[in-house]
């Protein structure tokens, strides 16, 4: 449980790290490239790919690998102007919402039986991303269409992730997968960064130093909590996406005295009951 709990930490931290950056002078599109590079040290060094079918299995998967190269910094760019915009509480809440594409495509793409429990869960999902949407009366916490935009770019954004993840997963070890996406993905943001000459400062660094060791912490602590309860898995994953929902909410609302409707609270008790939906009414 431990481990599970230091992957919560970590995910919410990531969000208070993105929420502040503006006012630190940190960069995201700057720091989320040196992230990268962190992650892909960190993975070297903790994970330990597999040098000897990294390159047969990256080549037989370029276009999964291609997509989330693009995804990836972009909507983690998204994630923070939506902390920044529309709040912890919603961007969490909206990031863990997404789990919910992957399962409504797995039954409308990919052929799986619907279940009582996944019709619900997706009811339940998509009411909660309704009332977090709901326009606030606080005008200091940005528009509602900007609020709107960044928090459904989350949504969605991290819902594709997850669904290409997922063809993914199976195809090779999980260390190097997460390397090649790793790298690619830098590849790609310094590409972007270099063409539109963008200046780089010491702040930008060392925040995406700090990101990059927070965003793989999370990754590697909830691997470890995966490997903890080998025969719960639906502990682990619904451990995860309630927590940081209720640790995301906790944080937005006391350390930077967020203001939430009742609808936008609505919204947080729709998702917690849409992940227990999911993971514990089979």
């Amino acid at each position: 449980m431990v481990y599970l709990l230091i992957s919560m930490l970590c995910s919410v931290l990531v969000s208070v790290l993105l929420k502040v950056a503006r006012s630190r002078g940190i960069r995201l599109a700057q720091a989320v490239a040196v992230n990268y590079i962190a992650a892909i040290v960190l993975t070297v060094v903790f994970l330990k790919p597999n040098w000897a079918v990294m390159s047969g299995s990256a080549a037989s998967d370029w276009w999964l690998f291609g997509a989330l190269g693009v995804l990836l910094p972009t909507v983690f760019v998204i994630m923070g102007r939506a902390a920044q915009q529309a709040g912890i509480v919603k961007a969490d809440a909206a990031q863990r919402l997404s789990l919910f594409l992957p399962i409504l495509a797995a039954f409308t793409l990919f052929g799986q039986e619907a279940k009582t429990n996944n019709v619900i869960g997706l009811l339940l999902a998509f009411s909660a991303l309704f009332c977090l949407l709901y326009k606030s009366k606080d005008k200091s916490s940005g528009s509602f269409s900007e609020q709107a935009k960044w928090l459904l770019g989350v949504f969605f954004g991290y819902g594709v992730i997850d669904i290409l993840m997922k063809q993914l997963s199976n195809k090779a070890a999980l260390a190097n997968n997460l390397f090649v996406m790793f790298v690619v993905a830098a590849v790609v943001i310094f590409a972007y960064l270099m063409v539109k000459k963008t200046r780089w400062s010491v702040s930008d660094i060392w925040g995406g130093l700090l990101l990059g060791c927070l965003n793989f912490s999370n990754i590697l602590f909830y691997i470890k909590a995966h490997r903890a309860f080998p025969e719960n898995p639906a502990l682990v994953f619904a451990g995860m996406n309630m927590g940081v929902i209720v640790l995301g909410t906790l944080t937005g609302v006391v350390l930077f005295r967020e203001k939430i409707s009742r609808v936008n609270a609505l919204g947080i008790v729709l998702a917690l009951s849409a992940i227990v939906c999911l993971f514990y009414w089979k």
